[in-house]
């Protein structure tokens, strides 16, 4: 039997990205990412031997839910798309980066699981660099560990990571997230250059 795949996502680093650095306004719903195009993505990149091919990842959706309220109508579409969604309430310090910090919790506990020889495969949905220690402990344990993210804006360090084993997949070019074209300005190598997308 394969061992599963995780999925952690910063749903809030996800969608500023998407709005402050990409869109340069706030998304509307038909610009967000497609949840359920990401995690057959994930599941695409489980092992082939699966006890469960159409099932092998465990996504978990972490959300800031230190008010009080949860956005109850994307909690059940996320229940319906097979992600565990994860409401954090912190003690209401501003400062306090709730799902900051259950997402580097919850890695911390795959890494301790590597180190036990539990073949581990860890996908991260973020672009933010509060996360460099324990993605490398995930490396150094021989845990495989890879981000989801638009590559552009994805912590320089974070990146870095890449020439250690990080794998990075852009989630408009890799995952095909998104149903329309972002106008993104990136750096496009040559070979994967497409004229007819630009004319």
């Amino acid at each position: 039997m394969s061992a599963p795949t995780y999925l952690l996502v910063d749903g809030e680093n996800i969608d500023a990205t998407l709005g402050m650095s990409v869109l340069g306004r706030r998304p509307e719903p038909e610009e967000r990412p497609r949840w359920d195009r990401v995690l057959s993505f994930c599941d695409r990149l489980s092992d082939a031997d699966a006890a469960d091919p159409d099932r092998n990842t465990h996504a978990l959706f972490f959300l800031n839910a230190t008010s009080g309220h949860m956005p109850m109508s994307f909690v059940q579409a996320l229940l319906a798309m097979d992600y565990r969604p994860l409401p954090l309430a912190g003690s209401g310090d501003p400062e306090e980066k709730v799902v900051d910090i259950g997402i580097q919790r919850t890695l911390d506990a795959l890494a301790e699981r590597a180190l036990t020889g539990q073949s581990t495969h860890v996908l991260l949905g973020s672009h933010d660099g509060d996360y460099i220690p324990q993605i490398e402990r995930l490396l150094d344990a021989g845990a495989r560990a890879g981000v989801l993210c638009f590559r552009e804006f994805l912590n320089g360090q974070l990146a870095a990571l890449e020439s250690r084993g990080l794998t990075i997949y852009d989630l408009e070019t890799d995952v095909n997230a998104f149903t329309s074209a972002l106008p993104r300005v990136r750096i496009i190598p040559l070979a994967e250059f497409d004229p007819t997308r630009f004319i």
